[in-house]
């Protein structure tokens, strides 16, 4: 089996929540038809708008949802990419690893509804400065206990690009899915899980942005609060 992570590009006439609302309801059901292996779509929309403050964007412009699709074999997506092209102006898709080091048991996902928090989404691209074998010593060898040990996360994906599946797609070598709870949309102290300490907010925020500078180059890196939805 291979996961298939879509990046996905809304028309500019819709808001936010008029593309959910058509990725759950129109095109959800038509990728259903094709493939019968759950699927996970995360979007940008007003209920992680008060997240706005902790957006990075670098590419032009950011994606607007990622829609991670499991598939017995990346071959036959075509009718898959057809359907996808329907409902976005754009689209880019990317065949990844997945790894779990967090699994999301304290607020398991239901099926169809909205999942509890915000999920941060990052792109990001291996530094020139680092191959890949130190790239990923430093981020799934160290990073990962700093990041869930400074953070509110109760669910954590790391997905390493493998390839581009479309053309065009623009540079990534992996994708990060982080699920943080409610209160984190609106403040840092719950995204730090830091609650009223002011002191232990700031060390753990420099904590977490010092080691990320081991093995990200913050100028490409895009950051985006989504609502995820998995739907099965």
């Amino acid at each position: 089996m291979e996961k298939i992570i879509y990046a996905l590009w809304k028309h500019d006439s819709q808001s936010g929540d008029e593309f959910r609302e058509i990725l759950l309801t129109q095109l959800a059901p038509a990728l259903r038809c094709e493939t019968t292996h759950n699927m996970r779509l995360c979007v940008s929309d007003s209920d992680v708008s008060p997240a706005a403050s902790y957006r990075i964007e670098n590419a032009k412009p950011v994606a607007d949802a990622i829609l991670s699709l499991w598939l017995d074999s990346s071959v036959y997506r075509e009718s898959i990419e057809t359907e996808i092209a329907k409902h976005t102006t754009r689209f880019a898709g990317y065949l990844v690893t997945e790894s779990e080091p967090l699994i999301n048991a304290t607020h398991p996902p239901k099926q169809g509804e909205r999942t509890v928090g915000m999920n941060q989404v990052v792109f990001l691209q291996k530094p020139d400065r680092l191959t890949f074998q130190e790239w990923i010593e430093i981020w799934h060898g160290s990073h990962t206990k700093i990041a869930i040990d400074t953070q509110s996360t109760f669910g954590y994906r790391q997905n390493v690009v493998a390839r581009a599946v479309t053309e065009n797609a623009p540079p990534c070598d992996a994708i990060v899915e982080e699920n943080f709870p409610e209160a984190a949309i609106y403040g840092r102290e719950a995204f730090y899980d830091a609650g009223d300490d002011a002191q232990l907010l700031q060390q753990r925020e420099t904590q977490m942005m010092e080691s990320c500078a081991r093995f990200i180059d913050f100028d490409k890196i895009d950051c985006i609060p989504m609502s995820e939805y998995v739907i099965g």
